[in-house]
This record gives structure tokens, sequence and C-alpha cells, in this order.
């Protein structure tokens, strides 16, 4: 499609430009958003009758993004945000947040459409963001991201405050690990030489068990040990050979002589 350029856009030309882009973008930008019309003899003829009173609002719009682009033009802008020990940012900061910031910082006449933020700020540190004030005054400011008040400070004196906190916890490990070392082993000479305390205590205990184990097994009767089945079986064969006997007959008294 065809247009007719009504102000100055970037990447395309400047005001009264006769254009050809694609269908969507026309519909859904250019036209819309009042930066072109449909590039037809009707206005075209349009464009010759009002190209005078857009020149003369088009320097009026420049002169007040020029007056608001001079006091905003470098300015640095802190942003507080929840963020990872590798200073990852738990969620972002998009264009409608800087807006929202140079809002509160006084600048009202940003609104989102001025901020060229191309992907949202994920990350702590410094971040140049150019805001497009007017299509021919664009200037650039300073999103400072960090966790705190007192690490915005570091990192505009440009310090690594993620290299930093590192280091940090590294010594606190040292440290740490320090206070829960072992006391050094006793040296080979020792080791050999005279036993220690502690195991003079455990040998004592062990003789003492010992004599009060053997002196138990002195008191103690001897067990009779169990019969086998073989001797069992005998002692009960000769019972009942001895009940299978006959009893004796008493001798009879021999007659004595007379």
């Amino acid at each position: 499609m065809e247009v007719i350029l009504l102000e100055r856009v970037g990447r395309l030309g400047h005001m009264g430009d006769i254009v050809r882009v694609k269908d969507g973008f026309a519909r859904n930008f250019l036209l819309p958003k009042g930066k072109a019309l449909r590039a037809t003899k009707e206005n075209k003829a349009k464009y010759e009758g009002m190209k005078e009173t857009l020149e003369t609002r088009n320097v009026e719009l420049r002169g007040a993004a020029q007056q608001i682009g001079g006091g905003l033009d470098g300015k640095s802008f802190i942003v507080l945000r929840q963020a990872s020990e590798g200073g990852q940012l738990y969620g972002s900061v998009s264009g409608r947040d800087v807006a929202a910031i140079l809002n509160e910082g006084g600048f009202k006449e940003v609104n989102r459409s001025h901020v060229a933020l191309n992907a949202p700020i994920k990350n702590i540190g410094l971040h140049k963001v150019p805001v497009a004030l007017h299509p021919e005054v664009e200037i650039t400011v300073t999103i400072n991201v960090a966790r705190s008040a007192d690490e915005a400070e570091r990192i505009a004196r440009g310090e690594d405050v993620i290299g930093r906190r590192d280091q940090a916890e590294e010594r606190e490990a040292l440290t740490a690990a320090g206070f829960f070392d072992q006391p050094e082993e006793a040296g080979e000479d020792d080791a050999a030489g005279e036993p220690t305390e502690a195991g003079d205590a455990k040998d004592t205990k062990k003789e003492a068990k010992a004599r009060k184990a053997a002196k138990g097994d002195e008191d103690k009767e001897p067990a009779k040990e169990p019969k086998g089945k073989k001797a069992k079986a005998a002692d009960e064969d000769e019972e009942s050979t001895e009940k299978a006997k006959p009893a004796k007959k008493p001798r009879k008294a021999r007659d004595t002589e007379a």
C-alpha cells in the first residue's frame, strides 16, 4: 500500500514523502495514529492544502520536544527490583515502567509510546534507554536497576556488585569451614608411643569384664551331658529284661536226719 507521510517516520521518510508499506503496518499503525494518508488523488490534493499547517505544527512540537529533552537527556533513574544472586530480576522492567518512572521524576509529557525499549530489562545494572520525544528529537536516559539504594550507588560508581557478593559469600564459607575443622591428629610418634587416657580406660574396662565372666563360669555347676539315643535305648532294654526274669523259687529245707 502507498501512503503519504504526514510527519517524519523513522526508516520510512519525512513529511510529504509517498512510500510503499505493508498493508498491516498501514492499517494498524500509520493510518490510526494519524501519521499518514492513503496515497490517492483526493488525499494528495488534501495534503497540498494542509501542508503549510502541518509544517507549522511540526515546528512547534519539535521545539517543545527539544525543550523537554534538554532537561531529560543523560539523566539517570533508579529502579529497585528483587533479583537472584546472579543479578537476574524476578520479573522485568518494561517500557511502561520506564515511562512511569520518568513521570514520577517530573517529566509528565513522556508516555509509553516515546520509550523506544526493544526488549524488557531483566538484569540489574545500568541500562541506556532511548526516548523519542518527537520524530526528529531523540534523547537517552539511564535506568539503574538494583536490589537496594545502597547497591544502586555502588552500581553508579561502576562497582561489580555481583562479583563482590560472590567474593563475600566465598569468604564466609571459608570462615565457616575453618570454624568446624577437626583438631589435628597426633603424629606417628605419639600414635606408636604411649597410649592415650581414653585407650587405657577402654582396656581396663575390657579386662574387668573378662575377669567377671571367668568367675561366673567357675561358680556354675558343670552341665550334665545329654544321653544319646543309643544309650537311652540300651537302658530301656535292660529294664525290660530285668522285668521279664521269673522270680526264684525258695529252696526246700533239707530234711534233717532224725
